[in-house]
């Protein structure tokens, strides 16, 4: 029999225990977290004219999405475009058929539709969300993404969006990219020309940088009219006081823009990157990559407004995050870079084929050695280095905490392996790099097979191209992995843009020297001519993940591949998967249209393309107004070559009147029948040194001609010089001067038509 103390005791046990239980409930059962996502057209005013952008719960960014680690992810998406769409969540880990990537892990979501995406949040860290469909990311589809840990840090912290608007059509942009027009570099101030290079005692280098084929150098793709931080240029937080130390959770959605980070308050303390937790580093500043997150902790000096400045990576404008409130403290812009010695630098890193140099003992990777040092005034001083050195008396370049950026200009003779610097006195800027980030907890791998798989970075400006071993992503076969084993990838960029690999799905370990402590990341910063290692355990149970360069506009010229575990089980939301590949190679399988129309007193003269990575239609024409003037038509359609795409063979038909009184003879002794001719065409074009463009073809009457021809040669920023010369005597050389994107002046001289004045339109 049970005495009442015993009794007593097992209630007073029981109720503890009850206490204890609710408790361990509380604290660790799941909390489902729902949000409702309405995604519709706005039209907003971020530059200079009122445009299209697509909004989110009516706000851009996208709203900030905010969890705890343990909940349950319910988002609803609801569709109101006219347009499909979808929603990638940037560095998470969950189930592949939420991944977000249309095409490839599930249908695009239809408009006027609503989308379940639901998973379990099993991380933490700072990441964000953004569409995969097409361009939209350019035009608003980004937000931060937030897991809180259990017992998260308890710091006042901001999420910080950065992006970057344009007032162009994002689809307007990528076609002007394939294009290979300047408009972008004139709208920047970074074209380079001739008379550019010939005032500054640069023409040397101009004339190499163009006799190795290549154009002039740049460090981003597009023009952008605006710079944004949580949709704003001028973003004020006065809520902070002095003593105050403020977490900012940083994330790129910016569609092709990297990002300096400077602040006028002291050092930055970067703790974590890609939503991973690293050991504290103060630096002076960072750069920031496309799509990369970084948590940071600023201290506010004094009762002052501090300035967080954010610069793209071609310092073409700023925007600013003001914290705290009194009088305004603005940090150091940075002043223009200096094109013309990254030119020389690029010179000497590129051989005629258009491969990069790598240099016997230049340890290039994790961007230990930023080869773009040598434009960037605040490390290197002014333009005109005086002094030299060689690589004897080079500074040692460290791998630790402490390292700073190198302290002389590095200009690579190829040839003597000299190396040309300047002194400067600002050696003592602290700027992060991949070396110094180190994961506070060890990071090896589980035990399992290992296997190892090498890419090369490739692609070319002329044309704009982007691929991975010279092959796009529809030109690919899925790389096939197994549930278990261990992938490392080594990676060459081939080529003088910086490129952000992104890994879906999974985090890699970043081999920087940090042995067992190698930092975590789902984002890697490839920068030109670096060979930089990364490993990840293949860990998901199925499905495919996609690999890419996240400049958008890189991804979607090709530059990606597929991870596809092998004997994955079906796809719920993919119940075509074969055709919806096809949809997704599309991409960059695209044609575009490009037109160059003269309209000049002695006629009209132009082409008119059909392009894109690999094959060209192609019309070109002549048109007198006189009969004594003649006209030619021609049209051809061929295939590009080789990984810098400088062999054209086509295919093509020809049709040339000229009222003239007897038949000509070309330079090679052959008739040249101008009177009504018709004919078939096969040929092939080389593009050469200076970027002339050879041209040899032999036409069904048997005759050969040959032709030598270049467009747009930049004699200052806006005038461009163009010639030809061919075998059949006939000769053209003009000149245009832009005034807008579409309209230039024009004027030229042909050996058919004389010469004449006008205008030419250019899409």
């Amino acid at each position: 029999m049970v005495t009442s103390k015993e009794l007593f005791f097992m209630k007073k046990t029981t109720f503890v225990l009850s206490l204890l239980l609710i408790a361990f409930t509380t604290i660790f059962a799941q909390k489902t977290v729902r949000y409702d996502l309405y995604i519709a057209d706005t039209t907003v005013t971020f530059g200079e004219e009122a445009k299209r952008a697509i909004a989110v719960n009516g706000t851009i960014p996208m709203p900030t999405l905010t969890f705890t680690q343990g909940d349950t992810a319910e988002i609803y998406v609801h569709n109101n475009l006219n347009e499909e769409t979808s929603l990638h969540w940037h560095g998470l880990f969950l189930p592949n058929r939420y991944d977000g990537v249309p095409n490839l892990t599930q249908m695009p979501i239809k408009p006027h539709t609503t989308h379940l995406y639901t998973f379990p949040i099993v991380q933490s860290g700072t990441h964000w969300y953004h569409s995969h469909s097409r361009l939209q990311e350019q035009i608003g589809m980004y937000g931060a993404f937030i897991m809180n840990k259990r017992n998260e840090w308890d710091i006042p912290t901001l999420p910080v969006v950065l992006s970057e608007w344009t007032d162009m059509n994002p689809e307007e942009v990528h076609r002007s990219l394939k294009s290979a027009t300047d408009w972008f570099a004139i709208q920047k101030g970074t074209t380079q020309s001739y008379g550019e290079a010939l005032f500054s005692g640069n023409l040397g280098t101009k004339l190499t940088n163009e006799w190795k084929r290549m154009n002039a150098m740049d460090v981003s793709d597009v023009y952008y009219d605006n710079f944004l931080i949580n949709g704003k240029n001028q973003n004020e937080q006065p809520q902070f006081k002095a003593g105050d130390k403020v977490r900012l959770r940083i994330a790129n959605g910016g569609a092709s823009d990297y990002f300096w980070l400077t602040y006028s308050g002291g050092k930055i303390t970067v703790v974590a990157s890609d939503g991973n937790d690293m050991e504290p580093v103060e630096v002076d500043r960072l750069i920031i990559a496309v799509s990369e997150t970084y948590d940071v902790v600023v201290t506010i000096p004094e009762n002052k407004s501090y300035e967080f400045l954010v610069t793209p990576e071609d310092r073409t404008g700023s925007a600013s995050l003001w914290l705290g409130s009194g009088e305004k403290v603005p940090a150091t812009k940075l002043p223009k870079l200096k094109y013309f010695a990254g030119m020389e630098m690029m010179n000497d890193m590129m051989d005629m084929n258009g491969n990069i140099i790598e240099m016997e003992g230049m340890k290039m990777q994790n961007q230990e050695m930023d080869m773009n040092i040598v434009m960037y005034p605040e490390i290197t001083g002014p333009e005109n280095p005086e002094d030299t050195m060689t690589t004897e008396n080079m500074p040692e370049m460290k791998n630790d905490d402490n390292m700073k950026e190198n302290d002389n200009v590095m200009q690579m003779d190829h040839n003597t392996h000299n190396m040309t610097g300047m002194e400067n006195d600002n050696s003592d800027i602290v700027t992060l790099n991949y070396t110094m980030l180190r994961s506070p907890e060890k990071t090896t791998l589980p035990k399992g097979p290992w296997r190892e798989l090498k890419f090369d970075l490739t692609g070319n400006m002329n044309r704009y191209v982007w691929s991975m071993d010279n092959k796009t992503l529809s030109e690919s076969d899925k790389i096939l992995i197994k549930k278990g084993e261990n992938l490392r990838i080594i990676l060459l960029n081939n080529s003088m843009m910086r490129h952000p690999m992104h890994l879906h799905g999974h985090d890699f370990r970043v081999l920087n020297g940090q042995g067992e402590y190698a930092p975590m990341k789902n984002i890697i910063d490839i920068m030109p001519m670096e060979r930089d290692t990364i490993e990840f355990a293949a860990s998901e149970p199925g499905g495919d993940w996609f690999f890419h360069c996240h400049i958008l506009y890189h991804m979607m010229s090709g530059m990606g591949r597929v991870f596809s575990y092998e004997n994955s089980p079906p796809n719920p939301d993919l119940p075509d998967p074969k055709n919806a590949l096809q949809k997704l190679f599309a991409d960059d399988r695209e044609f575009h249209p490009m037109v160059r129309i003269g309209l000049e007193s002695n006629g009209s003269d132009g082409e008119a393309m059909y392009t894109n990575t690999r094959w060209k239609l192609q019309t070109l024409w002549h048109l007198g107004y006189h009969d004594r003037h003649g006209y030619e038509v021609e049209a051809n359609f061929g295939r590009y070559l080789g990984r810098m795409q400088w062999w054209f063979p086509y295919v093509g038909f020809d049709y040339h009147y000229k009222r003239v009184d007897s038949q000509e003879n070309n330079w090679l002794g052959q008739i040249s029948n101008k009177n009504n001719r018709k004919t078939f065409v096969v040929g092939v074009q080389y593009t050469l040194p200076m970027l002339v463009i050879a041209d040899t073809r032999i036409d069904t009457d048997g005759k050969f001609r040959f032709q030598f021809s270049r467009e747009d040669i930049p004699i200052t920023s806006r005038l461009r010089f163009n010639f030809m010369v061919n075998s059949d005597a006939e000769y053209m050389v003009g000149f245009r001067y832009v005034t807008t994107k579409y309209f230039s002046l024009s004027t030229h001289y042909d050996s058919d038509m004389g010469g004449g004045v006008g205008i030419t339109f250019t899409y």
